[in-house]
């Protein structure tokens, strides 16, 4: 892929960051209204409800193995239409599903035709950047997109008093066809024609087979999964958390909006660090802060039966989605820098598995936020350390790759 290293502009930053946001969107909006969705569906079950957030994901996950290798053979601008659409339909059979069953179907086939954001903001960065200007780019846009997580469940909320939890999803579509405009008026194509890859039957294995040569892709895919996955128990039982558990209904909103700013905020000074001490230095130091987080509050509140005081726990979520603003973007940088000559498919591949990885690790732990906090940080802390333990294998091979 031609890469042109030029200094990215605003614009563009803000147009990605708008692109990868419609996920978040979807996603957090609706988190205020999760019990009121359950009510009207008849579907009680607090746990059972957490698919409506779980469940998007392996949309996510799904539709990247389509639309990224369609993207190399026809260029990155016409998939993201053709998700736009796929997502226009998947909305209308969320807003008319009578049951869970239903809406789960709608959530899937959502996150499936979001998956084209997400995937071809990602390719396109690549197409442009590569090794730490492209994680610096990547900061940047996260730093922009984490803006969405701090002010959607407000918004969800808002819209919840307003009016009813239909009106989330039609302001959603509004949102997506806003941004699509944008997309269309201002981005141009990245995909060369002379880069074009024909679509065929193979071309997902083809690709898959030249993405495992590189064992430092195949060990941050991983990585990748195993953090995504911790993250996302907390993402689908945050609701759950701190207006059950702890009672703060009202309050909800501004608690996870404040936990955003954290992420958003280690986001944006990777950004400006990454340049200088380079992306594996800094993603490697943050896991290890990662895990130091997690463990501590374990030992601290094994013995427990019941949850810390709410700033306690508020506290430390901050330090640990702290740490993540600094591995996400680097990790998926890590993990597509070996592959920019098929940076579609490449990018497809690493979103389909740490998917894969992160939905079963997620509803797992998941089911057993019940009544503590306590194992959604045993399972932040067991995937910080396998994800630890991963790195440092791929170190050593490394190190005695170049002795010998």
């Amino acid at each position: 892929m031609q890469n042109t290293q030029d200094k990215p502009s605003f614009e563009f930053v803000a147009l990605m960051a708008a692109l990868m946001s419609i996920v978040a969107l979807s996603i957090d909006t609706l988190l205020p209204a999760i019990s009121h969705i359950g009510e009207s569906i008849n579907s009680q079950d607090a746990t059972d409800n957490q698919m409506l957030v779980t469940m998007i994901f392996l949309g996510l996950g799904v539709g990247q193995l389509f639309f990224g290798p369609l993207s190399d053979s026809i260029g990155r601008k016409p998939v993201v239409y053709l998700g736009i659409l796929v997502f226009v339909v998947a909305s209308i059979i969320c807003l008319a599903a009578p049951n869970l069953e239903w809406m789960i179907a709608g959530r899937i086939l959502q996150g499936i035709g979001l998956s084209t954001a997400r995937t071809i903001s990602i390719s396109i960065i690549r197409d442009m950047y590569k090794g730490d200007l492209m994680a610096k780019v990547m900061s940047f846009v996260t730093a922009f997109f984490i803006l969405v997580p701090v002010v959607a469940p407000a918004f969800g909320k808002l819209l919840l008093d307003v009016a009813n939890w239909q009106a989330i999803f039609y302001v959603q579509l509004v949102l997506t066809a806003m941004v699509g405009l944008w997309f269309w008026r201002r981005q141009p194509e990245t995909l060369h024609p002379e880069y074009k890859i024909p679509f065929t039957s193979h071309l997902f294995m083809d690709g898959l087979k030249e993405l495992l040569r590189f064992k430092e892709t195949v060990a941050y895919t991983i990585v990748s999964g195993l953090v995504t996955g911790s993250f996302l128990v907390y993402l689908s039982a945050s609701q759950h958390i701190f207006e059950d558990q702890y009672g703060l209904k009202e309050a909800f909103p501004y608690i996870f909006a404040g936990l955003a700013i954290s992420i958003g905020l280690s986001t944006l000074l990777n950004g400006t660090l990454v340049l200088r001490f380079g992306m594996r230095r800094l993603s490697t130091m943050a896991l290890v802060g990662f895990c130091s987080v997690a463990l501590l509050y374990v030992l601290l509140f094994w013995p427990s039966p019941t949850n810390p005081n709410v700033f306690v726990l508020v506290t430390f979520l901050s330090l640990q989605f702290f740490c993540l603003g600094f591995m996400w973007g680097n990790f998926r940088s890590i993990a597509m820098e070996p592959i920019g000559h098929i940076a579609g498919i490449g990018a497809a591949i690493n979103g389909f598995f740490s998917t894969v990885i992160a939905i079963p690790i997620a509803s797992l732990i998941g089911k057993y936020v019940d009544e503590r906090v306590l194992p959604l940080f045993l399972g932040l802390a067991i995937c910080g350390l396998l994800s630890l333990v991963i790195v440092f294998i791929l170190r050593k091979s490394k190190r005695m790759a170049v002795v010998r």
